[in-house]
């Protein structure tokens, strides 16, 4: 099964030294009966690039709660067995939980397919909405133009053996 693992590029260089992600439970993205429901699509490809993009949404989160960290969204595609993640039963019919799952340990980065990274072009507009997700969540229709503002960019594919020029 393939899960979404949002993070920051800090997030990737930890997992890089470490040579996985995690501590678990890790919080990932898939494509869940609730998101094929919410997506109305029976095409796997469509249904993984909603999944990849639900993932980049918690990235933003995640830069938003770090203001260190550079400002470009990162998710790692990993390939863990079927059953190994999980969606929370408790967020089923959250709508921002959709495809939302829970990988219970550590995953091995040796298990990463490819890793999704913004351009740097992108870094304004991602900093930005970071800025302004805390404003958008509150209503604030002007803060969630400026959060739709980053999903304008999309996340450039590299491969795993090019995280450490990505950390660099």
């Amino acid at each position: 099964m393939r899960v979404y693992v949002p993070l920051t590029l800090s997030g990737l260089a930890e997992a890089h030294k470490s040579g996985e992600l995690g501590p678990g439970p890790l919080a990932a993205f898939a494509v869940t009966p609730a998101l094929r429901e919410w997506y109305v699509s029976d095409d796997i490809e469509e249904l993984e690039y909603a999944a990849l993009n639900r993932a980049a949404q918690a990235s933003l989160r995640q830069l938003a709660g770090d203001p260190q960290a550079p400002r470009r969204r990162v998710v790692v595609a990993v390939d863990v067995p079927d059953g190994a993640a999980v969606p929370d039963p408790d967020r089923g019919l959250d709508p921002s939980g959709l495809g939302e799952v829970r990988v219970p340990g550590p995953v091995p980065l040796s298990k990463a397919a490819a890793v999704h990274v913004d351009a740097t072009d992108a870094e304004a507009d991602v900093a930005a909405a970071a800025a302004a997700l805390g404003a958008a969540d509150q209503g604030d229709d002007d803060a969630q133009f400026t959060v739709d503002g980053a999903e304008d960019h999309d996340l450039m594919w590299f491969g795993v053996q090019e995280i450490s020029e990505l950390i660099a």
